[in-house]
């Protein structure tokens, strides 16, 4: 299938930070640290961006300030050059962005903070995993031995669990004494749903089933969607693509629902439901999945053509409705645009006059490298299809001019048992959006469109796939 990247629209808005009223001003204090400059970055998405560079002073230090902007809330990095090693802090509020931070360059994480409750909160979690992953690292290695003894696995797994409680009753503690608190909240964001084991169910798959299922509702349970601090995270980016993507059947209409489900929960005039509902949107455009432009049409119907995209203006939203609607009548499961065509022998013929259990529609041109590569997959399809109904309606795009060397092609290559016409109007090209050839469509019996865009060695494989479905058999099988 041909990506839909010419629809994608990245200039709907600016991946830099919002301006927020305010100021800030983070000193940062390196020993062993001596380079010129100091880079301050941010996450978002699944990206990170530079946003500031601070410059070595006098006394030795770096300073991130502005006396007329607040930093956005969220986790933050500071990248030392040249190597590009880094830690992080976090900005929970507004009024906690001027503090200072002392570290070491052999170890970074050994930090001192003076001024944020914050990220000294934040710092001493950081310093107990860090203790907590120091013990169980040894503890990690002797289980990996096979030859330990039942005994001593079971006593390093007890120790192992032991380590784990420790964890949550310290995250737990965190939650319960700063319930407000940054760092509770991107503990209570990395808290996995574990679904029930559902005893009751003997049968293996149906059981799993149920964990799928149950999990695809209860996965964003503690996490707060609408918590702007949590769209400049590393994490958020691959909860909520896990989500989408994992959780659920690749199916255009699944991952609609699946979409839809997160986008709710985002504040509809925030930035994180703005930079989600472009992502999907983009990634929906760019997909080499057959099919998937049925969600690019759905995110323009949903979000930009009833007005909920707030960030994007006039003329770029007029692009993306046209091209909406330009891919809508095209969308597998609808029923293929009729042609009145011209045969080789001058006679009228409809595409729906063609009576076949699949027809394939082919456009080619006789002048086309691609056309000819597929032209000897084609000929096998059809040789090996022909007796179980399928046809081949094949339109050569060429002009009134040229047809007589479509004819030729046709007669040089022996594919004149196919449906061979052409349309010296050409109106192909609009209602069926040709931009290249070849290009194929797979329709039923009734006309209606089951595959696109695919290529002619694909066909027999869609074909079979979709005569198993029909016939409630599970591909390859």
């Amino acid at each position: 299938m041909m990506p839909l990247r010419f629809f994608l629209f990245f200039a709907l808005f600016s991946f830099s930070l919002s301006a927020q009223d305010g100021t800030h001003r983070i000193t940062v204090e390196i020993d062993g640290y001596e380079e010129d400059i100091l880079t301050l970055g941010y996450y978002l998405l699944d990206n990170q961006y530079i946003i500031d560079t601070a410059y070595r002073t006098e006394v030795g230090n770096y300073v991130f300030a502005s006396d007329s902007a607040a930093l956005p809330r969220g986790i933050y990095l500071v990248v030392l050059s040249p190597d590009n090693s880094y830690f992080q802090f976090v900005v929970g509020d507004d009024d906690d962005q001027e503090f200072t931070m002392k570290t070491n360059r052999a170890i970074l994480n050994d930090m001192q903070v003076s001024g944020s409750e914050e990220n000294e909160l934040f710092y001493d979690y950081l310093g107990f995993l860090g203790e907590m992953q120091g013990q169980s690292g040894p503890l990690r290695a002797q289980l990996s031995d096979s030859t330990l003894a039942p005994a001593l696995a079971a006593d390093v797994r007890q120790q192992m669990q032991e380590l784990d409680a420790r964890v949550k009753a310290r995250q737990q503690q965190i939650i319960s004494e700063h319930p407000e608190a940054f760092v509770s909240a991107i503990i209570q964001a990395n808290q996995a749903a574990i679904p029930p084991d559902f005893p009751e169910e003997t049968d293996e798959e149906a059981r799993r089933t149920k964990q799928w299922r149950w999990l695809q509702t209860h996965y964003f349970d503690g996490l707060d969607l609408k918590d702007e601090r949590l769209l400049r995270t590393p994490f958020l980016f691959e909860r909520i693509n896990y989500y989408v993507n994992t959780l659920q059947l690749r199916h255009p209409d699944t991952l609609a629902r699946a979409i839809d489900f997160v986008l709710e929960k985002f504040d509809p005039l925030s930035d994180a439901f703005k930079f989600y509902a472009v992502h999907f949107t983009n990634d929906a455009a760019s997909s080499n999945i057959v099919g998937m432009d049925a969600l690019y049409v759905h995110m323009v119907d949903n979000y930009y053509r009833n007005g909920k995209a707030f960030w994007a203006d006039e003329e770029q939203l007029n692009k993306m409705i046209e091209t909406a609607d330009r891919l809508r009548p095209l969308l597998i499961g609808r029923q293929a645009p009729d042609m009145e065509m011209v045969t080789r022998e001058g006679e009228d013929l409809r595409l729906y006059d063609v009576d076949a259990e699949y027809t394939v529609l082919y456009f080619w041109r006789y002048d086309c490298p691609a056309c000819k590569k597929s032209t000897p997959h084609m000929k096998e399809f059809y040789e090996r299809y022909k007796d179980e109904g399928i046809a081949i309606f094949s339109v050569c795009t060429k002009g009134v001019e040229d047809l007589g060397h479509c004819w030729e092609y046709v007669d040089e290559n022996g594919t004149g048992d196919w449906v061979q016409v052409a349309d010296p109007y050409q109106r192909y090209y609009k209602d069926y959006d040709i931009k290249s050839t070849p290009a194929i469509f797979l329709l039923d019996k009734d006309k209606k469109i089951v595959s696109k865009r695919i290529s002619a060695e694909q066909l027999g494989e869609v074909l079979d796939n979709l005569k198993r479905e029909k016939e409630g058999r599970a591909p390859g099988k």
